[in-house]
């Protein structure tokens, strides 16, 4: 087989694994989505425009998913009154989308968090929409010290909330954040509701901002009813 041929055929190996597996109209499986790496995705968010790197590489966190686009919308729909004096942090970033927006609508100063796998890819983001004299990467894992933060006057999180086992996490981390945020500091969660069980739950991780038991209680009533 000649060389052009194999790499071909490497290239589709590497593409779907699983193609060998399919027979003419006979599939043994179903054709599997081919995976995302290393993509530039054109982004438009009414007036803002944007240019964004996405890689399954790193995991779930390097795709742009609907949550953080529904976000964006909304940040663009209030305008960049909304956004012009407040310092900006975003937990869970990923790809850093959401505090991308923030920062091109005219925000001072955005913060994007996520753990360490994910920086380089923020990075790389906040390079190519030259936005690096506003915007910095940070690496924020929940429930651990948080970095050095000087003024918070927003917070927010587009579905960083799939994995249950870390909202108590997540509660930790927004905790430690209510005692360095402003008074007027606002907290925009954007997800999807996956389960019956999100939105009770992420009521009472809210709650546990102001009543650090909410959860644990809610937790002891789910745990008595099983």
């Amino acid at each position: 087989m000649p060389g052009s041929d194999i790499a071909e055929e490497e290239q589709l190996d590497f593409s779907d694994p699983l193609r060998h597996l399919r027979v003419d109209d006979e599939a043994l499986v179903p054709v599997q989505p081919p995976s995302i790496q290393r993509q530039i995705q054109n982004l438009k968010f009414g007036s803002v425009d944007l240019q964004l790197l996405v890689d399954a590489g790193p995991g779930c966190g390097g795709i742009a998913w609907p949550a953080g686009e529904v976000l964006s919308n909304y940040l663009v729909h209030r305008g960049s009154a909304y956004l012009a004096e407040r310092h900006v942090l975003e937990l869970g970033s990923g790809t850093g989308l959401v505090g991308l927006v923030a920062a091109k609508l005219g925000s001072p100063k955005v913060i994007i968090t996520d753990q360490s796998s994910l920086l380089n890819m923020m990075n790389q983001n906040v390079a190519l929409n030259k936005l690096s004299d506003v915007v910095v990467s940070l690496e924020l894992d929940w429930g651990k010290e948080l970095p050095k933060l000087e003024r918070v006057d927003m917070i927010l999180a587009a579905d960083c909330v799939y994995f249950e086992p870390s909202f108590p996490l997540l509660v930790e981390t927004l905790t430690a954040l209510s005692n360095i945020a402003s008074q007027q500091c606002e907290i925009l969660f954007c997800y999807k509701n996956r389960r019956k069980t999100y939105a009770a739950r992420l009521g009472y991780l809210i709650a546990s901002l102001t009543d650090p038991l909410a959860y644990c209680r809610e937790d002891r009533k789910e745990h008595d009813a099983s």
